[in-house]
């Protein structure tokens, strides 16, 4: 079995974003440090899982800049045994479309048997590439998985929805899978790990390896930031002293009811 894990370069959850002061349309990330997308190392352990219960080999792949050579290098450490960049490079801009586009052309030439992913991507939050590359491919799909259960031609596969509850689907493969945060707990990278995975084949592809043109592409970005905004500052605290605890609580209670309404 050939399972391919799609990553994605995400920005450290503690950086500091700053949103550029010429019309507020773009995010300065040059300086910032980036990480391997976090939901995205539930799915490389969960295929070195399956490749440990059933043999095969465990690809990650990714389109983005250079840069993300690194977050290929994290997942090789874990224990994958390839890795493939195609280079986004000639992209100022990207979407999810463009971007499943050219993974779904990375696992039709690889044939795959199954591609896992993250649920989502903890920078935009959009949860739509896996779903649109399963579509390219033509390949069933599910998301937020908790449970997966392989046989040869078929999976077992369990996915928490709203409220609590669990949704039961029995799929037949190739398939795509987002996974989920509860799906396993990853392993990390050991020393040994790391130093083998630089001597693992890491490829740097261009879209047009990919038997796909530019120019065609770059028509599949059809949604434009107008701006960018920071959250609201948080109001200051209030501090209630000096006073009897009786009268502190009728106070906090008032407040409670007229400025925050939640009561």
């Amino acid at each position: 079995m050939r399972i391919i894990v799609c990553i994605k370069q995400t920005p450290d959850t503690e950086a500091q974003i700053r949103i550029s002061d010429i019309g507020k349309s773009m995010l300065l990330l040059q300086d910032v440090k980036t990480i391997l997308n976090p939901y995205d190392e539930f799915a490389i352990e969960e295929a070195l899982r399956i490749k440990e219960k059933m043999g095969g080999e465990v690809i990650v792949a990714t389109f983005g800049p250079d840069s993300a050579k690194e977050q290929l290098l994290r997942g090789l450490a874990m224990g994958a045994d390839r890795g493939i960049l195609v280079a986004s490079t000639s992209f100022p801009q990207t979407s999810s479309l463009l971007t499943a586009t050219v993974l779904a052309q990375l696992v039709t030439q690889e044939q795959g048997d199954l591609v896992l992913c993250g649920k989502q991507g903890i920078d935009e939050d959009n949860m739509e590439v896996g779903v649109m590359l399963a579509e390219l491919l033509g390949w069933p799909h599910v998301n937020a998985v908790t449970q997966l259960t392989l046989t040869d031609t078929s999976a077992h596969v369990e996915r928490e929805v709203e409220g609590g509850q669990t949704e039961v689907y029995r799929v037949q493969l190739p398939s795509v899978f987002g996974a989920h945060k509860s799906l396993n707990t990853p392993r990390y990278a050991s020393l040994p790990g790391i130093m083998k995975a630089k001597k693992k084949p890491l490829d740097t592809k261009t879209v047009s390896d990919m038997g796909l043109e530019e120019a065609q592409l770059k028509n599949l970005v059809q949604v434009r930031v107008d701006h960018y905004e920071y959250p609201p500052k948080k109001p200051a605290g209030k501090l209630f002293k000096g006073a009897s605890t009786e009268s502190m609580v009728t106070e906090v209670l008032e407040l409670l009811r007229t400025e925050a309404k939640v009561i």
